[in-house]
């Protein structure tokens, strides 16, 4: 375990470099470009010591479309490694997406919150933080999205009026923080209906492999998902990632999920979930005004 969590400490910083070799060359279209006349949104950094990880301390960014009225609750987007998601050059750059689409009514205001995993601070001089990444997104359990429900979205409602409803809130993340966003919405459907996940770790990193049987044998749940992963992504001792994906999707197909799967060559990194993300985040929120 501990020569993974070497491998995806890279997640942390502010754009995903290529780690398994790939053939995609995927690239950003204009919605993902900073485009001229249109309203950017506010971004603002806090930082958040958790009592249900306790002991644990993590940055945090909100994002603020400018359409944002304070008299109408807005709808709400969490994404997980949330440093490399609101890095306006980094491969997904959120913020300007969602500049782009919310004026042109192709997704509906929403509040993105972007929350890195908690790091537990070093005891000692000289000694680094120990990261609680893969506890936090690769357990199966409710504890993070209790987290999110009573930490988080409390602490951004106290200043932005969001939605409460669950077809308002949608839940994004990549690698383990791919399957923690399916998890949060699996557990609590009534608190997120929509999951985007960016080569998810469904894997037996803690467990995760289990999903697509109980995708199969349980009633179906109100939630949408879209799953992005590509040809050449990871294998190794945890499981084969492309597999575990098209897993997933051939479960939510029986199940008759509202789901999309887009399946490339890419390999474990955010280029290809990057270069779609306009896309996908139009099919999530389609018939959200």
């Amino acid at each position: 375990m501990k020569s993974f969590h070497l491998l995806f400490g890279s997640f942390l910083a502010m754009s995903f470099p290529l780690i398994s070799t790939a053939a995609d060359e995927y690239k950003l279209g204009p919605d993902s470009q900073e485009q001229p006349g249109v309203p950017q949104g506010k971004i603002t950094k806090h930082t958040w010591s958790s009592k249900i990880f306790d002991g644990t301390i993590r940055d945090y960014w909100v994002y603020v479309p400018a359409q944002y009225d304070p008299q109408k609750p807005a709808c709400v987007m969490v994404f997980q490694d949330g440093q490399a998601y609101v890095d306006k050059k980094g491969q997904f750059r959120v913020p300007t997406v969602f500049d782009n689409l919310i004026p042109k009514n192709e997704m509906p205001v929403t509040i993105g919150i972007f929350i890195n995993p908690g790091n537990f601070p070093a005891n000692e001089s000289g000694k680094k933080p120990q990261s609680n990444r893969s506890f936090e997104y690769d357990t199966l359990s409710d504890q993070y999205v209790r987290f999110l429900e009573k930490e988080i979205l409390p602490e951004v409602g106290k200043e932005y009026k969001l939605r409460q409803d669950a077809a308002g809130r949608a839940i994004c993340g990549i690698s383990s923080g791919g399957i923690c966003a399916f998890t949060a919405a699996w557990q609590r459907p009534d608190l997120f209906s929509k999951v985007l996940s960016h080569v998810g770790s469904f894997t037996n990193i803690r467990g995760g492999d289990v999903y697509p049987g109980l995708i199969r044998k349980t009633a179906p749940k109100p939630i949408r998902v879209f799953l992005q992963d590509g040809a050449n992504d990871l294998d190794n001792q945890h499981g084969n990632w492309p597999l575990a994906n098209q897993q997933m999707a051939l479960a939510l197909k029986f199940a008759k999920y509202d789901y999309k799967f887009e399946y490339g060559d890419g390999g474990h990194n955010g280029k290809h979930g990057g270069a779609i993300l306009p896309d996908s985040l139009r099919w999530l929120w389609r018939d959200v005004k």
